[in-house]
């Protein structure tokens, strides 16, 4: 067929066809009638398109706001920078003597614990050129120091007496401040309160305790008994066979009252108590006794008034326990008495009665014995740690022959022994040290020298050495460091929250000794973990050496128990 066939279509036609809506003109048909007629529909297309405008611009409008927030934090405004700590540093001082004091606090507020120490010396160190006439003092005289943990170096130094007797910090609302303070206990009688973060004097006192004196320590917080809203300090002095307690202001320091007067016997040892009613109770421990005195007694034979305060108040029960007029509490034990040490029960706080022969745990409510441990000449006071998950432990140094010791780790809720190791020991050995793991367990810190059975030869130990150990490998210690120097104090700190782990040593001669070189030294575990030795307790060795020390090296700590 060809093209004749088909009829052929108009221009026009075509052009209607392919543009229905064009006019012949060939423009698209006005509307303005159909608008005239319909306004109501017309106005709101507009009124939309208007609005979509508006949300584009919103849209574009946050979208540029976000864009400056995210590049002002990414580039502008600096992150805070976590300080860089040292793994281990040391720091000297020449010709000085030390005490048996070591605290840790963060000093500098950098979120990183710091170390407070005491020397003796004639100056201080070079970084601040401190002496002991810029306090009124005769030389030599007692420094506290506050040294950076980061590195080591000097925070601040001040001469703060002649002679320290004891300090203690972490006391709350002292001077009236509401961070904790320090309070130094110098001779002659001289009581100073610090504050930690600069060592700024607080508040200081001359105080006459008497001729031939001996303070007991630690210091006694007491409720709030002059009514300035601080906590007040009782503080407990010897001599001879009479025992003084004196009632201070937390505030200023002042004395409150006179003096009270004990007949306990030489150097007693206490501890404070709250009934579950909420009595405050001092525990006195004698060689072979026990002593019980309601805070409210206390108090009136310091001031001699009665208290009227509802914090001062008797517990029916413990009224019944305590004997009068000589207010002693018998025991179903005997043996001489070493330490009193509170012990977290699941109904309150039990007291734990350390004696010559053995250990014995006291119901806090009723003073029934709940359990006992044999456990010889105790060494040291005891510390808590976990040798199974949150379940509180126990851990007890006892000797067992010259310069011998045992460990015993018991549990505090049944008094059953976990684990136990002997180790040769010299005198004045430190105490042991506990972290907590983020397993809910404790890594446990000993200084002695282990020896195998086979090869113990009884004599005297020459070696000091610093032994780790987890409840994951009971078989298993790991030897971090030996120190020839005479370790004065030692503790196992957490210098960051849940992470930086490490120990602290304060070596030296005591202020009884000559002066020579006083040394405080941080080192991180993980840094001795590294090139530390292990040993095995027993013939089995499951695991190769380096696969306990890269175990023990990726152990994670917790400040949270």
């Amino acid at each position: 067929m060809n093209s004749d066939e088909y009829p052929v279509m108009d221009n026009k036609d075509l052009e209607a066809e392919i543009h229905p809506l064009k006019n012949e003109d060939g423009k698209a048909p006005d509307n303005h009638e159909n608008c005239a007629e319909k306004e109501g529909l017309c106005r709101k297309p507009t009124r939309l398109s208007q609005l979509s405008r508006w949300r584009t611009a919103a849209f574009f409008l946050s979208l540029f706001l976000c864009l400056i927030v995210v590049f002002a934090f990414s580039f502008i405004i600096p992150c805070p920078v976590r300080p860089v700590s040292q793994r281990t540093w040391n720091r000297k001082y020449d010709r000085a003597v030390t005490y048996k004091f070591l605290a840790v606090e963060d000093v500098n507020e950098d979120k990183v614990q710091d170390v407070i120490f005491v020397f003796k010396d004639t100056n201080g160190s070079s970084s601040f050129n401190r002496s002991c006439s810029d306090e009124g003092l005769s030389a030599p005289c007692a420094f506290v120091a506050a040294v950076s943990g980061t590195n080591g170096s000097t925070l601040w130094e001040r001469p703060v007496t002649e002679d320290l007797l004891w300090m203690e910090c972490a006391i709350e609302q002292l001077g009236g401040a509401q961070s904790p303070g320090c309070l130094v206990i110098g001779n002659p009688e001289l009581l100073t309160a610090i504050t930690p973060h600069t060592g700024e004097v607080r508040w200081r006192q001359f105080n006459n305790f008497g001729a031939n004196y001996t303070v007991v320590t630690p210091l006694l917080k007491i409720p709030d008994v002059d009514g300035d809203g601080v906590q007040d300090l009782m503080i407990f002095t010897t001599a001879g066979d009479e025992t003084k307690n004196v009632i201070y202001s937390g505030k200023n320091g002042k004395q409150i009252g006179t003096s009270g007067r004990l007949s306990l016997g030489a150097r007693p040892g206490y501890l404070m108590h709250v009934t579950k009613t909420g009595s405050y109770y001092v525990l006195f421990n004698t060689v072979n006794a026990l002593y019980g005195y309601s805070l409210k007694d206390l108090y009136s034979m310091a001031t001699g008034m009665e208290s009227k305060l509802a914090s001062l108040k008797q517990d029916p029960q413990w009224e019944k326990k305590i004997e009068n007029p000589t207010h002693h509490i018998p025991l179903l034990s005997s043996g001489d008495i070493r330490y009193l040490v509170k012990v977290p029960g699941r109904s309150g706080e039990n007291i734990l009665v350390v004696k010559s022969d053995m250990a014995e745990l006291l119901n806090g409510q009723t003073l029934d014995s709940l359990w006992t441990v044999n456990a010889s000449h105790i060494l040291s006071e005891p510390v808590f740690g976990y040798y199974t998950p949150d379940v509180l432990h126990i851990v007890l140094e006892s000797e067992v022959g010259p310069n011998r010791k045992k460990i015993m780790i018991v549990e505090s809720g049944s008094g059953a022994v976990h684990w136990e190791l002997e180790l040769n020991s010299r005198a004045g050995s430190p105490r042991p040290a506990t972290l907590n793991t983020a397993d809910h367990r404790s890594t446990f810190l000993f200084w002695g020298e282990y020896q195998a059975e086979a090869n113990e030869t009884g004599s005297k130990a020459t070696r000091q050495n610093l032994y780790l150990f987890h409840p994951s490998y009971p078989n298993v210690l790991l030897e971090l460091n030996n120190s020839p120097d005479r370790i004065v104090a030692f503790d196992a700190v957490l210098f960051e929250r849940s992470r930086h782990a490490c120990y602290v040593l304060l070596t030296g001669p005591q202020s009884s000794e000559g002066p020579g070189w006083v040394s405080v030294t941080k080192r991180k575990l993980k840094e001795d973990i590294t090139g530390s030795r292990v040993t095995w307790l027993s013939q089995v060795a499951g695991d190769s050496e380096q696969y306990i020390r890269d175990r023990f090296f990726r152990m994670r700590f917790s400040s949270q128990m």
